[in-house]
């Protein structure tokens, strides 16, 4: 007889589990609701810091230069111009008389002039995932890590997408694609640093908006970059719903496995698809060159390596015209097995009017949402981008690349 108040008890839990899934899905379907679940721009965890003092985070001063540009449509997006601390040292009495904080007026900076008129100066355009802001968990701590490969050359920028720190607006699929191609539009135009000095990143969240801004300058102008790196990439949103859990413990539509109909319902109410197979393909396709590195770890808990899988086997198909099933390039591609380091999958092939289409895989088998050696990323960007080699790009133990997928818990 006192079996049956335990049932009853975990019937009534159960019940309720139900209940406050069936309540969670069905908040989903609001589109405020999923704005704020996928971008998560109200997350900030470190509100008691002022991001105009970079200082605050480790960087030398003034060696952050905050910057404001304006988008097309109106708004106003918050950024970041950090430069490589060898060039730093170089410079570091002009640059300690600089007033210090925010500049609407970047060009007058020292900081922009060491970019623009450097002719060798190689600058890496950085996107970062949800939540937070620029100055967010390991993202600076990523920022130094991005310059060592050269630490007298090569410069990153980033911004906080509309809607995210001291940014305006609200995010958007298109409003974040709108930022990005801003952001890029005055590296060429106003810093005016060549395309082939540029490469583009990005990370979780920012591999979307990467690969669509990469896309866009493909499509318009037949404008190609150094190079388009994709830190946990992920296929698209709904997709990745179907097994992302908050955290990496709450899942969201893995549960409805059973339901394929409801998961495709579901799924077709999602406003912000960010479909980066698509527009990998797409920009795969019409590009002459194509330098494109794509990173993941196997125990990333939030975005599954296996979508970097399947942007691979996506890109490597959309070189060729008559298209490739993944059988035939698993039969071609090489591949190098690294042991505990994990493996690189490569893929190689011609482009059009002499132009060579590279496409690099690296997966590793430690790391999830902490970190990958810089050894990984200095050498493929060494290599694979033509930047030069310098003595730490051969140490896998130098420092840490951060790339497991964000989230909005990781921040990074």
């Amino acid at each position: 007889m006192a079996i049956a108040p335990l049932f009853q008890k975990a019937l009534w839990l159960l019940i309720t589990i139900g209940a406050l899934y069936a309540a969670l899905l069905f908040c989903l379907l609001s589109e405020w609701v999923q704005t704020q679940a996928l971008y998560a721009h109200r997350i900030n965890t470190i509100r008691w810091q002022d991001i105009n003092k970079p200082e605050q985070f480790g960087f030398l001063k003034n060696q952050v230069q905050p910057f404001t540009i304006p988008t097309p449509d109106g708004e106003t997006l918050y950024g970041w111009h950090i430069l490589p601390l060898a060039l730093y040292a170089k410079h570091e009495e002009v640059l300690l008389q600089e007033p210090p904080g925010p500049s609407s007026h970047i060009t007058q900076t020292q900081a922009f002039k060491l970019l623009s008129t450097d002719p060798e100066s190689r600058l890496l355009i950085y996107f970062h995932g949800n939540a937070g802001t620029v100055s967010q968990g390991w993202r600076t701590d990523t920022y130094r890590t991005l310059s060592t490969p050269s630490p007298s050359k090569i410069h990153v920028l980033t911004i906080d997408y509309r809607g995210f720190g001291h940014s305006s607006g609200t995010p958007s699929e298109k409003g974040l694609i709108t930022d990005g191609v801003t952001l890029v539009k005055w590296a060429m135009e106003i810093a005016r640093i060549p395309r082939d000095r540029i490469i583009i990143m990005g990370q979780s969240l920012g591999t979307a908006v990467s690969t669509a801004v990469a896309e866009h300058f493909v499509v318009e102008s037949q404008t190609e970059f150094a190079g388009l790196v994709l830190v946990a990439a992920f296929s698209d949103i709904p997709t990745l719903m179907l097994t992302y859990s908050f955290g990496g413990a709450i899942p969201i539509l893995s549960p409805l496995r059973i339901y394929p109909r409801l998961q495709r319902f579901l799924g077709g109410r999602i406003r912000d698809t960010w479909p980066t197979a698509i527009r990998l393909a797409n920009l795969v396709r019409r590009s002459r060159d194509v330098n494109l590195i794509l990173i993941h770890a196997t125990n990333d808990l939030d975005i599954p390596w296996r979508h970097s899988d399947v942007l691979f086997y996506t890109a490597a198909n959309a070189t060729s015209e008559e298209g490739l099933t993944q059988k035939l390039v698993d039969g071609v591609k090489s591949h190098r097995e690294l042991g505990e380091a994990g493996w690189i999958n490569e893929w190689n092939a011609a482009g059009g009017s002499g132009g060579r289409k590279r496409i690099r895989q690296e997966i590793v088998r430690h790391g999830g949402e902490c970190f990958l050696s810089l050894g990984v990323f200095s050498l493929m960007l060494c290599a694979r981008m033509g930047w030069e080699l310098i003595a730490l790009c051969r140490s896998q133990s130098a420092c840490n690349l951060f790339v497991g997928g964000e989230g909005g818990v990781g921040f990074v």
